[in-house]
């Protein structure tokens, strides 16, 4: 093996990391929303979560990635960390896909159906399928499915590239004495964590293993304890990734960590005495691709099988190793560590999204209550909510301008364009209470009131604005798209209360019976009230125009007064909020 070989190998293994990484981000950008559907099964259920750190690692390819989302969902408050210890098992298992992809390179066999399944006899096709896919003006999904196949071929080719270049390694000496040395179960373990903490990923040093493997110098007595360290190393990247996070993310860390070393301690000190005891013939035969997959297998499967029952034990552990602090612990509402998994950020954002807007429209309802009966308790509890709305919207909007800078699926970029407009119409909706508020304070400083049919015109108003709240939270938080057609009807019968309202005062202030002052907080209060219904009818545009795959939420409200629901809508709304 000379220089060039080696460039050649270095070269090859710059081009299977590369399409490694090229496909599991195409690939976590494709399957979206199965991310989300996954995430939604995350429940106190032990058989779910593992299913679901399973899944998860075998869409993206990467128990790393996993744990380090999940690291991020435990330090959010999303998940539990008795829930994150399921997930992390599930991951290791779901891990070994790669392994299984990678063994087709070591297909040999002069049949020409049996030939057709090696990766050099169908990743040329793949590839061409791939960039036709990737360079169609379409984009979307179809530019995602693309970059997965362009990240397949590329990662097979760099496989068949070491591979060319490390055959000459057989011949070598002192390659054939190195995995000689790694015969030895502890300096073994040591070498494959030391490949894959550097590498930061177990996929990819499980590949290059089975690169060596097939030039034959590497036998099953060295391969299984590398393959064991393979696993230690990979929780590097969690354990770096917990740093600054929350007491119980680095616990879900330290499940990672410990999962991995106790499994590799028993099953380590299996090997060791099987191999005192028994000398199997087969740990002195050459490795094979095909081989190290079913190793990497077999060896997380026993893993799982024998600490999943110990998962409450496991619990007690990492709750010792990193004990509680004096300080008391904090949840980050929106994790840095999930931009990583951008389907998975952008559920997070939805979910706090929800949160405000649930707070800015529970405040905007109190609001009304104090314009009714003055409550300076109430009337406080809607300042507070309208700085809790405030703080919302400057989180979501930085993390949301973060995430956009993403590569993220035309889906997910309409998705967090919807949630950057819709988080300033709840803002708005939360100001519009303290206006409210400052109204019915206005009142009562001036030691006025309303008069009693205006009194009883404002409770038509507030019913029907109350109503359009509803609908609106409705339709955003459960994508309710049959609530958000009503908003719009609902919300141009306000509008026409405004103006009856308005017209009906002027009569008032005529006749006397109310003074300008009151007619002041009056204009203001109808004025708030005309807005908020407004940002509601924003709210639910943007809602079916994402549902429409367009982004103009003008042509959405056009398109849905010009139906015959909408006018039926209106014709029921007017009637139900008529004046007497």
């Amino acid at each position: 093996m000379d220089l060039f070989d080696v460039l050649e190998m270095i070269g090859g293994l710059a081009l299977f990391l590369f399409g490694m990484n090229v496909m599991g981000q195409a690939l976590e950008r494709r399957a979206g929303h199965k991310l989300r559907e996954l995430l939604g099964k995350l429940t106190t259920n032990r058989i779910a979560g593992l299913l679901t750190g399973l899944g998860v690692t075998a869409v993206i390819q990467s128990s790393s990635a996993t744990t380090v989302m999940v690291v991020g969902f435990v330090n959010s408050g999303i998940m539990s960390l008795k829930q994150a210890i399921n997930v992390i098992m599930g991951a290791n298992i779901g891990t070994t896909v790669t392994a299984w992809i990678l063994s087709l390179t070591g297909i040999e066999s002069g049949n020409v159906v049996i030939q057709l399944f090696k990766p050099s006899s169908f990743t040329p096709i793949l590839a061409v399928i791939g960039l036709l896919y990737f360079l169609s003006n379409e984009g979307g999904k179809k530019r995602d499915t693309g970059s997965i196949l362009l990240g397949f071929a590329t990662l097979m080719y760099g496989m068949d590239i070491m591979s060319g270049a490390v055959k000459g390694l057989a011949d070598v000496p002192a390659f054939q004495q190195l995995f000689v040395l790694f015969s030895n179960p502890i300096l073994g373990v040591l070498a494959g964590a030391v490949l894959t903490g550097i590498i930061q990923s177990s996929s990819a040093s499980v590949g290059i293993l089975q690169t060596l493997a097939l030039t034959g110098g590497v036998s099953y007595g060295a391969a299984v304890p590398i393959i064991m360290g393979q696993n230690i190393g990979t929780c590097v990247t969690a354990m770096l990734s917990s740093v600054g996070a929350n007491k119980n993310a680095k616990r879900t860390a330290f499940v990672h960590l410990s999962f991995n070393i106790i499994g590799t301690i028993i099953l380590l000190a299996a090997f060791w005495i099987v191999k005192a005891t028994l000398s199997p013939s087969i740990l002195g035969e050459n490795a094979t691709a095909f081989g190290i997959a079913v190793v990497h297998s077999i060896f997380n499967l026993l893993c799982t099988v024998i600490l999943f029952p110990m998962a409450g034990l496991l619990e007690k552990l990492v709750i010792r190793l990193v004990p509680d602090g004096k300080a008391p612990d904090t949840v980050e509402l929106l994790d840095e560590r999930l931009l990583a998994t951008p389907p998975m950020a952008l559920q997070r954002c939805h979910t706090i999204a929800s949160d405000m807007a649930t707070v800015a429209v529970h405040a905007l309802k109190q609001s009304l209550s104090v314009a009714r009966d003055y409550n300076a308790e109430l009337a406080q509890k809607v300042r507070e909510k309208e700085d809790r709305t405030d703080h919302y919207e400057d989180i979501l909007g930085t993390y949301l301008v973060k995430l956009s800078t993403r590569r993220i699926s035309g889906s997910d970029s309409a998705e967090a364009a919807k949630l950057l407009k819709i988080i300033g119409d709840f803002e708005r909706v939360s100001d519009h209470a303290v206006e409210i508020v400052c109204s019915a304070e206005e009142i009562r400083d001036k030691g006025q009131s309303f008069s009693d049919d205006a009194k009883a015109e404002l409770e038509v108003l507030f019913s029907a604005v109350e109503e359009i709240l509803d609908k609106t939270l409705d339709a955003f938080i459960n994508n309710d798209l049959e609530a958000a057609t009503t908003v719009e009807p609902l919300e141009q019968v306000i509008d026409k209360l405004k103006e009856t309202l308005r017209s009906r005062h002027i009569q008032r202030l005529q006749q006397e019976k109310c003074t300008i002052d009151v007619g002041f907080v009056w204009t203001d209060m109808l004025a708030a009230l005309e807005r908020t219904s407004d940002h509601c009818s924003n709210v639910a545009g943007c809602v079916l125009e994402i549902a429409q795959n367009h982004m103009n939420i003008h042509e959405t409200l056009r398109s849905a007064k010009s139906g015959g629901d909408f006018d039926m809508q209106y014709k029921q709304y007017s009637e139900k909020y008529s004046l007497k």
